[in-house]
Protein backbone atom coordinates (compact mmCIF):
# COMPACT_ATOMS: atom_id res chain seq x y z
CA UNK A 1 0.00 0.00 0.00
CA UNK A 2 1.17 3.17 -0.71
CA UNK A 3 1.38 5.65 1.95
CA UNK A 4 -0.28 9.26 1.37
CA UNK A 5 1.39 12.28 1.05
CA UNK A 6 1.60 14.52 4.02
CA UNK A 7 -0.53 17.41 4.09
CA UNK A 8 0.71 20.96 5.01
CA UNK A 9 -2.07 23.00 7.07
CA UNK A 10 -1.95 26.63 7.50
CA UNK A 11 -4.19 27.67 10.49
CA UNK A 12 -4.99 31.55 10.64
CA UNK A 13 -7.08 32.82 13.93
CA UNK A 14 -9.19 30.31 15.67
CA UNK A 15 -11.32 30.78 19.07
CA UNK A 16 -10.16 31.70 21.89
CA UNK A 17 -7.99 29.18 23.97
CA UNK A 18 -6.09 26.01 22.62
CA UNK A 19 -8.26 24.28 19.96
CA UNK A 20 -6.53 24.98 17.65
CA UNK A 21 -3.32 24.06 19.18
CA UNK A 22 -4.55 20.98 20.46
CA UNK A 23 -6.25 20.63 16.86
CA UNK A 24 -3.10 20.57 15.35
CA UNK A 25 -1.21 18.58 17.51
CA UNK A 26 -3.31 15.69 16.66
CA UNK A 27 -2.76 16.33 12.58
CA UNK A 28 0.56 16.34 13.42
CA UNK A 29 0.57 13.33 15.05
CA UNK A 30 -1.58 11.87 11.67
CA UNK A 31 1.89 12.57 9.92
CA UNK A 32 1.42 16.08 8.61
CA UNK A 33 2.99 19.16 8.91
CA UNK A 34 1.16 22.24 10.66
CA UNK A 35 1.72 25.84 10.46
CA UNK A 36 0.69 28.95 12.10
CA UNK A 37 -0.12 32.98 10.88
CA UNK A 38 -0.89 35.35 14.29
CA UNK A 39 -1.24 39.19 14.16
CA UNK A 40 -0.96 39.68 17.98
CA UNK A 41 0.35 38.12 21.15
CA UNK A 42 -2.53 36.63 21.92
CA UNK A 43 -2.61 34.23 18.72
CA UNK A 44 0.70 33.46 19.64
CA UNK A 45 -0.35 31.74 22.70
CA UNK A 46 -0.17 28.08 22.15
CA UNK A 47 2.44 28.61 19.60
CA UNK A 48 4.41 25.51 20.76
CA UNK A 49 2.05 23.21 19.24
CA UNK A 50 2.47 24.42 15.80
CA UNK A 51 5.70 23.09 13.70
CA UNK A 52 5.97 26.83 12.72
CA UNK A 53 4.72 30.38 13.82
CA UNK A 54 4.99 33.85 11.85
CA UNK A 55 3.27 37.18 13.04
CA UNK A 56 1.97 39.28 10.50
CA UNK A 57 2.79 42.54 11.04
CA UNK A 58 2.63 44.28 7.97
CA UNK A 59 -0.36 46.25 5.83
CA UNK A 60 -3.53 45.63 5.13
CA UNK A 61 -2.36 46.18 1.51
CA UNK A 62 0.60 44.14 1.61
CA UNK A 63 -1.35 40.97 3.04
CA UNK A 64 -2.35 38.99 0.28
CA UNK A 65 1.15 39.12 -1.66
CA UNK A 66 2.50 38.36 1.82
CA UNK A 67 0.35 35.58 2.72
CA UNK A 68 0.49 34.47 -1.23
CA UNK A 69 4.04 33.92 -1.23
CA UNK A 70 3.81 32.18 2.81
CA UNK A 71 1.45 29.60 0.57
CA UNK A 72 3.92 28.56 -1.98
CA UNK A 73 6.94 28.50 0.15
CA UNK A 74 5.63 26.28 3.27
CA UNK A 75 3.68 24.23 -0.24
CA UNK A 76 0.54 24.54 1.85
CA UNK A 77 -2.40 22.62 0.82
CA UNK A 78 -5.20 23.37 3.52
CA UNK A 79 -6.22 26.19 5.34
CA UNK A 80 -7.90 25.99 8.98
CA UNK A 81 -9.68 29.20 10.21
CA UNK A 82 -12.37 30.01 12.63
CA UNK A 83 -15.52 32.06 10.74
CA UNK A 84 -15.20 33.67 6.99
CA UNK A 85 -16.15 37.47 7.57
CA UNK A 86 -13.16 39.20 8.95
CA UNK A 87 -10.87 40.59 6.53
CA UNK A 88 -8.09 38.35 7.24
CA UNK A 89 -9.97 35.29 6.64
CA UNK A 90 -12.04 36.46 3.39
CA UNK A 91 -9.51 37.43 2.21
CA UNK A 92 -7.40 34.23 2.64
CA UNK A 93 -10.66 32.27 1.63
CA UNK A 94 -10.50 33.57 -1.59
CA UNK A 95 -6.85 32.96 -2.39
CA UNK A 96 -7.58 29.53 -1.04
CA UNK A 97 -10.31 28.94 -3.37
CA UNK A 98 -8.41 30.38 -6.89
CA UNK A 99 -5.22 27.74 -6.00
CA UNK A 100 -7.15 25.26 -5.47
CA UNK A 101 -6.57 24.72 -1.84
CA UNK A 102 -8.60 22.57 0.80
CA UNK A 103 -10.17 24.91 3.23
CA UNK A 104 -11.40 23.96 6.43
CA UNK A 105 -13.68 26.66 8.74
CA UNK A 106 -14.73 25.83 12.04
CA UNK A 107 -17.70 27.98 13.68
CA UNK A 108 -19.54 27.82 16.80
CA UNK A 109 -22.43 25.65 16.40
CA UNK A 110 -25.68 25.97 15.06
CA UNK A 111 -27.00 23.75 16.90
CA UNK A 112 -25.19 25.06 20.25
CA UNK A 113 -24.51 24.22 22.73
CA UNK A 114 -23.50 20.67 22.61
CA UNK A 115 -22.06 20.83 18.41
CA UNK A 116 -19.50 22.96 16.84
CA UNK A 117 -19.74 23.57 12.90
CA UNK A 118 -17.20 22.48 10.67
CA UNK A 119 -17.67 23.34 6.84
CA UNK A 120 -15.39 23.93 3.78
CA UNK A 121 -17.15 26.22 1.84
CA UNK A 122 -18.25 28.55 3.97
CA UNK A 123 -20.62 29.44 6.92
CA UNK A 124 -23.64 31.06 8.45
CA UNK A 125 -25.35 32.98 5.46
CA UNK A 126 -22.42 32.18 3.26
CA UNK A 127 -22.81 27.80 4.15
CA UNK A 128 -23.46 25.31 1.49
CA UNK A 129 -27.02 25.13 3.51
CA UNK A 130 -28.37 28.31 2.40
CA UNK A 131 -28.43 26.52 -1.34
CA UNK A 132 -29.74 22.91 -0.39
CA UNK A 133 -33.36 22.81 -0.18
CA UNK A 134 -35.72 20.58 2.13
CA UNK A 135 -36.42 17.98 -0.26
CA UNK A 136 -32.63 17.87 -1.29
CA UNK A 137 -32.46 17.13 2.38
CA UNK A 138 -35.04 14.31 2.55
CA UNK A 139 -33.80 12.70 -0.03
CA UNK A 140 -30.06 12.54 1.26
CA UNK A 141 -31.09 11.15 4.64
CA UNK A 142 -32.91 8.20 2.92
CA UNK A 143 -32.45 5.34 5.01
CA UNK A 144 -31.26 6.76 8.29
CA UNK A 145 -33.74 6.67 10.80
CA UNK A 146 -32.02 8.43 13.66
CA UNK A 147 -33.61 10.27 15.96
CA UNK A 148 -32.88 14.23 16.03
CA UNK A 149 -31.20 14.86 19.63
CA UNK A 150 -32.63 17.33 22.03
CA UNK A 151 -32.34 20.95 21.62
CA UNK A 152 -31.31 22.19 24.91
CA UNK A 153 -31.61 25.70 25.22
CA UNK A 154 -28.35 27.27 27.04
CA UNK A 155 -25.76 29.12 25.46
CA UNK A 156 -22.98 25.95 26.81
CA UNK A 157 -19.35 26.52 28.83
CA UNK A 158 -20.03 30.46 28.91
CA UNK A 159 -17.82 31.33 31.61
CA UNK A 160 -14.97 28.82 29.69
CA UNK A 161 -15.77 30.78 26.87
CA UNK A 162 -15.40 34.58 28.60
CA UNK A 163 -12.45 32.86 30.59
CA UNK A 164 -10.11 32.62 27.38
CA UNK A 165 -11.33 35.51 26.01
CA UNK A 166 -10.46 37.34 28.69
CA UNK A 167 -7.03 35.42 28.76
CA UNK A 168 -6.59 35.91 24.90
CA UNK A 169 -6.88 39.89 25.32
CA UNK A 170 -4.78 40.21 28.49
CA UNK A 171 -1.76 38.00 26.30
CA UNK A 172 -2.59 41.21 23.43
CA UNK A 173 -1.30 43.51 26.01
CA UNK A 174 1.21 41.82 27.88
CA UNK A 175 2.63 41.47 24.51
CA UNK A 176 2.23 44.97 24.04
CA UNK A 177 0.11 47.25 21.05
CA UNK A 178 1.30 46.99 17.72
CA UNK A 179 0.11 48.61 14.86
CA UNK A 180 -2.48 45.95 13.14
CA UNK A 181 -2.93 44.87 9.81
CA UNK A 182 -6.62 45.68 9.49
CA UNK A 183 -9.12 47.13 11.57
CA UNK A 184 -10.51 45.30 14.15
CA UNK A 185 -13.85 44.12 13.55
CA UNK A 186 -14.36 44.63 16.83
CA UNK A 187 -15.00 47.73 18.75
CA UNK A 188 -13.91 49.54 20.78
CA UNK A 189 -10.37 48.16 20.50
CA UNK A 190 -7.98 45.82 22.08
CA UNK A 191 -7.44 47.34 25.56
CA UNK A 192 -11.17 47.99 25.79
CA UNK A 193 -12.18 44.92 24.71
CA UNK A 194 -9.61 42.81 27.45
CA UNK A 195 -11.45 45.43 30.25
CA UNK A 196 -14.38 44.52 29.05
CA UNK A 197 -13.92 40.83 29.36
CA UNK A 198 -12.45 40.65 32.15
CA UNK A 199 -15.16 42.52 33.99
CA UNK A 200 -18.22 40.12 32.04
CA UNK A 201 -16.35 37.40 34.13
CA UNK A 202 -15.91 39.06 37.58
CA UNK A 203 -19.84 39.52 37.53
CA UNK A 204 -21.34 37.08 36.28
CA UNK A 205 -22.24 35.84 39.81
CA UNK A 206 -24.31 38.91 39.91
CA UNK A 207 -25.92 38.10 36.98
CA UNK A 208 -27.04 34.93 37.74
CA UNK A 209 -29.21 36.47 40.64
CA UNK A 210 -30.73 39.05 38.18
CA UNK A 211 -31.49 35.98 35.71
CA UNK A 212 -33.73 34.84 38.01
CA UNK A 213 -35.83 37.84 39.26
CA UNK A 214 -36.34 38.89 35.81
CA UNK A 215 -37.45 35.88 34.55
CA UNK A 216 -40.02 35.33 37.41
CA UNK A 217 -41.22 39.38 36.65
CA UNK A 218 -42.28 38.86 33.33
CA UNK A 219 -43.66 34.89 34.51
CA UNK A 220 -46.23 36.66 37.13
CA UNK A 221 -47.02 39.27 34.22
CA UNK A 222 -49.58 36.78 32.77
CA UNK A 223 -49.53 38.68 29.46
CA UNK A 224 -49.14 36.80 25.98
CA UNK A 225 -45.37 37.80 24.59
CA UNK A 226 -43.10 38.04 21.33
CA UNK A 227 -39.24 37.09 22.11
CA UNK A 228 -36.53 38.76 20.16
CA UNK A 229 -33.70 36.92 20.30
CA UNK A 230 -30.67 39.91 20.10
CA UNK A 231 -27.36 39.00 18.91
CA UNK A 232 -23.94 40.85 19.71
CA UNK A 233 -23.68 43.77 17.49
CA UNK A 234 -20.09 43.63 16.94
CA UNK A 235 -20.31 40.07 15.77
CA UNK A 236 -19.08 39.48 12.59
CA UNK A 237 -21.50 37.04 11.02
CA UNK A 238 -24.18 39.20 12.11
CA UNK A 239 -22.59 42.38 11.11
CA UNK A 240 -21.76 40.60 7.65
CA UNK A 241 -25.43 39.41 7.34
CA UNK A 242 -27.72 41.87 8.87
CA UNK A 243 -29.38 44.24 6.14
CA UNK A 244 -29.92 46.88 8.78
CA UNK A 245 -27.45 49.81 8.79
CA UNK A 246 -27.25 49.81 12.81
CA UNK A 247 -28.65 48.29 15.95
CA UNK A 248 -30.53 51.27 16.44
CA UNK A 249 -32.31 50.70 12.89
CA UNK A 250 -33.13 47.25 13.72
CA UNK A 251 -34.59 47.47 17.14
CA UNK A 252 -37.10 50.61 15.80
CA UNK A 253 -38.13 48.06 12.51
CA UNK A 254 -38.53 45.57 15.57
CA UNK A 255 -40.32 48.00 17.56
CA UNK A 256 -42.41 49.89 15.21
CA UNK A 257 -43.80 46.45 13.32
CA UNK A 258 -44.76 45.62 16.97
CA UNK A 259 -46.54 49.04 17.85
CA UNK A 260 -48.85 48.54 14.46
CA UNK A 261 -49.30 44.94 14.44
CA UNK A 262 -49.42 42.82 17.95
CA UNK A 263 -52.69 42.86 19.74
CA UNK A 264 -53.12 45.82 22.80
CA UNK A 265 -52.37 43.53 25.61
CA UNK A 266 -49.54 41.39 23.83
CA UNK A 267 -45.76 42.32 24.89
CA UNK A 268 -42.39 42.72 23.53
CA UNK A 269 -39.73 41.37 24.95
CA UNK A 270 -35.57 41.57 24.16
CA UNK A 271 -33.87 38.69 25.55
CA UNK A 272 -29.74 39.73 24.98
CA UNK A 273 -27.36 37.70 23.88
CA UNK A 274 -25.61 35.59 26.98
CA UNK A 275 -22.49 37.01 26.05
CA UNK A 276 -23.71 40.52 26.10
CA UNK A 277 -20.93 42.70 28.00
CA UNK A 278 -22.69 45.97 28.12
CA UNK A 279 -20.65 47.78 25.36
CA UNK A 280 -23.99 49.34 23.77
CA UNK A 281 -26.74 50.77 26.31
CA UNK A 282 -29.04 48.53 24.96
CA UNK A 283 -31.32 48.86 27.92
CA UNK A 284 -31.59 52.87 27.16
CA UNK A 285 -32.00 52.98 23.21
CA UNK A 286 -35.14 50.24 23.55
CA UNK A 287 -36.52 52.37 26.03
CA UNK A 288 -36.30 55.21 24.40
CA UNK A 289 -37.90 54.12 21.52
CA UNK A 290 -40.56 52.17 23.05
CA UNK A 291 -41.49 55.88 24.42
CA UNK A 292 -41.09 57.58 21.39
CA UNK A 293 -43.62 54.88 19.80
CA UNK A 294 -46.15 54.90 23.18
CA UNK A 295 -45.29 51.73 23.82
CA UNK A 296 -43.18 51.71 27.11
CA UNK A 297 -45.24 49.46 29.28
CA UNK A 298 -45.50 46.69 26.92
CA UNK A 299 -41.94 46.41 26.47
CA UNK A 300 -39.26 44.58 28.23
CA UNK A 301 -35.52 44.20 28.00
CA UNK A 302 -33.55 40.96 29.68
CA UNK A 303 -30.04 40.55 30.20
CA UNK A 304 -28.79 37.33 31.67
CA UNK A 305 -32.26 35.53 31.65
CA UNK A 306 -32.36 32.33 31.11
CA UNK A 307 -33.70 30.82 27.34
CA UNK A 308 -35.37 27.77 27.89
CA UNK A 309 -38.55 29.06 30.20
CA UNK A 310 -38.73 32.06 28.04
CA UNK A 311 -39.21 30.21 25.32
CA UNK A 312 -41.47 27.73 26.84
CA UNK A 313 -44.31 30.72 27.50
CA UNK A 314 -43.27 32.91 24.27
CA UNK A 315 -46.15 33.48 21.70
CA UNK A 316 -43.40 33.31 18.97
CA UNK A 317 -39.41 34.63 18.55
CA UNK A 318 -37.24 37.13 16.15
CA UNK A 319 -34.14 37.55 15.22
CA UNK A 320 -31.91 38.62 12.34
CA UNK A 321 -29.99 35.29 12.34
CA UNK A 322 -29.17 34.00 15.45
CA UNK A 323 -29.15 30.64 15.41
CA UNK A 324 -31.10 30.64 18.86
CA UNK A 325 -34.01 30.26 16.50
CA UNK A 326 -33.49 26.33 16.52
CA UNK A 327 -34.46 26.24 20.08
CA UNK A 328 -38.03 28.12 19.11
CA UNK A 329 -38.55 25.86 16.34
CA UNK A 330 -37.80 22.62 18.16
CA UNK A 331 -40.70 23.94 20.35
CA UNK A 332 -42.89 24.98 17.49
CA UNK A 333 -42.60 28.66 17.74
CA UNK A 334 -43.28 30.55 14.54
CA UNK A 335 -40.18 32.25 13.70
CA UNK A 336 -39.48 35.25 11.79
CA UNK A 337 -36.09 35.56 10.90
CA UNK A 338 -34.70 38.98 9.25
CA UNK A 339 -31.91 38.38 7.90
CA UNK A 340 -30.02 35.37 5.44
CA UNK A 341 -28.87 32.33 7.85
CA UNK A 342 -28.81 28.10 7.37
CA UNK A 343 -32.09 28.00 9.10
CA UNK A 344 -34.44 30.34 6.85
CA UNK A 345 -36.09 27.77 5.07
CA UNK A 346 -39.38 28.67 3.88
CA UNK A 347 -40.71 25.53 5.28
CA UNK A 348 -40.36 26.64 9.16
CA UNK A 349 -39.44 30.44 9.42
CA UNK A 350 -41.89 32.92 7.94
CA UNK A 351 -42.10 34.80 5.03
CA UNK A 352 -44.87 37.20 6.32
CA UNK A 353 -43.99 40.71 6.62
CA UNK A 354 -43.38 41.28 10.54
CA UNK A 355 -45.88 43.53 11.01
CA UNK A 356 -48.12 40.64 9.81
CA UNK A 357 -46.13 38.15 11.94
CA UNK A 358 -47.26 40.12 15.15
CA UNK A 359 -50.69 40.27 14.18
CA UNK A 360 -50.71 36.54 13.37
CA UNK A 361 -47.83 34.40 12.81
CA UNK A 362 -47.94 31.29 10.61
CA UNK A 363 -47.07 28.19 12.41
CA UNK A 364 -43.33 25.84 11.34
CA UNK A 365 -43.83 22.95 9.37
CA UNK A 366 -42.53 21.08 12.40
CA UNK A 367 -41.62 17.90 10.26
CA UNK A 368 -39.50 19.42 7.58
CA UNK A 369 -37.50 21.31 10.44
CA UNK A 370 -36.74 17.47 12.25
CA UNK A 371 -35.59 17.05 8.25
CA UNK A 372 -33.25 20.02 8.65
CA UNK A 373 -32.27 18.74 11.88
CA UNK A 374 -31.41 15.37 11.29
CA UNK A 375 -29.56 16.78 7.53
CA UNK A 376 -27.32 18.88 10.32
CA UNK A 377 -26.93 16.46 12.85
CA UNK A 378 -25.38 13.83 9.72
CA UNK A 379 -22.81 16.56 8.27
CA UNK A 380 -21.78 19.94 9.56
CA UNK A 381 -22.57 19.41 13.37
CA UNK A 382 -19.37 17.63 15.68
CA UNK A 383 -20.24 16.92 19.05
CA UNK A 384 -18.50 19.34 21.58
CA UNK A 385 -17.07 22.55 22.26
CA UNK A 386 -13.94 24.88 22.10
CA UNK A 387 -14.22 26.10 25.21
CA UNK A 388 -14.65 23.66 28.23
CA UNK A 389 -11.59 20.71 29.06
CA UNK A 390 -14.23 17.71 28.37
CA UNK A 391 -16.14 19.42 25.61
CA UNK A 392 -12.82 20.13 23.38
CA UNK A 393 -11.53 16.47 24.32
CA UNK A 394 -15.15 15.31 22.71
CA UNK A 395 -14.70 17.57 19.53
CA UNK A 396 -11.15 16.34 18.97
CA UNK A 397 -12.34 12.77 18.59
CA UNK A 398 -14.25 13.47 15.72
CA UNK A 399 -12.92 17.04 14.19
CA UNK A 400 -9.53 15.37 13.25
CA UNK A 401 -11.07 12.77 11.21
CA UNK A 402 -13.18 15.28 9.35
CA UNK A 403 -10.56 17.86 8.21
CA UNK A 404 -8.50 14.43 6.63
CA UNK A 405 -11.66 13.13 4.97
CA UNK A 406 -11.60 12.97 1.63
CA UNK A 407 -15.06 14.84 0.78
CA UNK A 408 -16.66 17.53 3.04
CA UNK A 409 -19.46 16.58 5.15
CA UNK A 410 -22.29 17.57 2.45
CA UNK A 411 -20.92 15.51 -0.13
CA UNK A 412 -19.86 12.52 2.04
CA UNK A 413 -23.81 12.40 2.98
CA UNK A 414 -24.87 12.22 -0.58
CA UNK A 415 -21.76 9.37 -1.57
CA UNK A 416 -22.78 7.48 0.81
CA UNK A 417 -26.76 8.11 -0.22
CA UNK A 418 -25.55 7.22 -3.60
CA UNK A 419 -24.06 4.44 -2.81
CA UNK A 420 -26.76 2.85 -0.94
CA UNK A 421 -28.95 3.84 -3.79
CA UNK A 422 -27.09 1.59 -5.81
CA UNK A 423 -26.95 -1.21 -3.83
CA UNK A 424 -30.63 -0.98 -3.19
CA UNK A 425 -31.12 -0.95 -6.54
CA UNK A 426 -29.03 -4.13 -7.40
CA UNK A 427 -30.50 -6.08 -4.97
CA UNK A 428 -33.91 -6.05 -6.18
CA UNK A 429 -32.46 -6.31 -9.60
CA UNK A 430 -31.21 -9.76 -8.26
CA UNK A 431 -28.03 -9.21 -9.34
Amino acid sequence: MTARRPRHFLFLQGPHGPFFARLAASLAAAGHQTYRIGFNSGDALFRSHFGGFTRYTGTAEGWEAWLSAKLEKAQVTDIVLYGTTRPVHAQALAMARAAGLTTHIFEEGYLRPWWVTYERRGANATSALMDISVADMETALSGQSDPPAAAPARWGDTRQHIFWGAVYHAAVLAGGLRAKPFPTHREPGVPAEAAIAIRHLLLSPYAALYRTRATANLSHSGAPYHLVLLQLSHDANHIAASPYPSNEAYLTHVMTAFAKGAPGHHRLVFKAHPLEDGRQPLARTIARIARRLGIARRVHFLSGAKLAPLLDAAHSAVTVNSTAAHQALWRGLPVKNLGPAPHAKPEFTSRQSLEHFFADPDRPDRDAYMTFRRYLLATCQIPGGFYATRARRRLLRRATDLVLAPLDPFDALNSADATAQHLRLVDKSGH
